[in-house]
């Protein structure tokens, strides 16, 4: 078979579909543009409108570290939602749109969370009000973890695929769910108010079921005998790379990257509690023994009067 990558044009194939199919030709996606302005607008309108108001004096409104990891998960999410990450992964190849996901669902989520001040959280959701109930109901570990894989699950099916390819307006209310469902996954772990978190041994147990549960779509993609996703078998292969290495490469980057990613914050969380429960541990003496220069009743030691 001839190449049909973008350096290499043959002679059979028309220069009206190369144009059709080359992804290096720029696309506008104006919604993205929108979602990515009004999350930017929301955060310097709360920072610098909202915060002065209801901030103690004295108090920083958010802290630098928030600042940077706010506009790290910003620029994450353009790259991943915008041109031409998002149309390689759409029309090309399911392994850069494996790629797209854990961007959209493992690291710009909790970025975003620990870039959130918990005042802002506080005052959108107030204490005791039907939001709070809702979000309380929602991030729980259980409810949280379920319908973000339950939703991972759905969006690997062949149909919901083949639909994501077809409507440009379902693959971008999709991709908002996923990531509505990932911001509520990561609120044990990453929630702006710490009473929504769990404990730090029960949150490296739960990032260690959200790794395990990855592994049964991840598994199936490297191993499937043919092609699973038809859309991506259109003939055209980028970098010259086959749909079926294509697809198992999709599966590596679900177990090995989504994977690797969570045992990295498992182990770092496992040293963290370590450390602080080391330091905070308090030496005393064993029982039955007492002090050097004490005598029973207290006293100092000494020879007799």
């Amino acid at each position: 078979m001839a190449r049909t990558d973008s350096s290499f044009v043959p002679a059979l194939v028309p220069p009206m579909i190369l144009a059709v199919v080359d992804p290096w030709i720029w696309k506008p996606h104006p919604e993205v543009w929108l979602l990515v302005l009004a999350i930017v607008a929301f955060g310097w309108w709360a920072a610098r409108v909202i915060g002065p108001k209801v901030v103690p004096a004295g108090q920083p409104v958010v802290t630098a570290t928030q600042r940077r990891t706010f506009a790290l998960a910003v620029v994450l999410l353009l790259v991943a939602a915008d041109w031409p990450m998002h149309d390689i992964a759409e029309d090309h190849l399911y392994s850069v749109h494996m790629v797209q996901h854990l961007l959209i669902t493992f690291i710009v989520p909790p970025l975003l969370l620990l870039a959130t001040p918990a005042w802002l959280v506080r005052l959108l959701v107030l204490e005791g009000d039907l939001g709070s109930r809702v979000l309380r109901r929602l991030t729980h570990p259980v409810v949280a973890g379920v319908l973000f894989n339950a939703l991972a699950a759905l969006t690997h099916w062949s149909g919901i695929i083949r639909l994501s390819a077809e409507s440009g307006g379902f693959h971008y209310a999709a991709h908002v769910t996923m990531f509505v469902s990932a911001l509520l996954m990561w609120m044990p772990v990453a929630s702006p108010l710490r009473e929504l978190r769990l404990s730090p041994p029960s949150q490296m147990v739960y990032l260690f079921l959200m790794s395990v549960i990855p592994t049964i779509p991840a598994a199936w993609l490297t191993f499937a005998d043919g092609t699973v996703y038809g859309n991506y078998d259109d003939g055209y292969e980028l970098w010259s790379i086959s749909v079926r290495s294509d697809q198992q490469a999709a599966g590596l980057i679900m177990k090995l990257l989504g994977g690797g990613y969570l045992w990295t914050i498992i182990i770092v969380k496992f040293f963290a509690f370590s450390h602080q429960h080391h330091s905070t541990q308090q030496l005393r003496p064993a029982a039955g023994r007492r002090p050097a220069g004490r005598n029973s009743v207290g006293g100092p030691v000494g020879p007799p009067g």
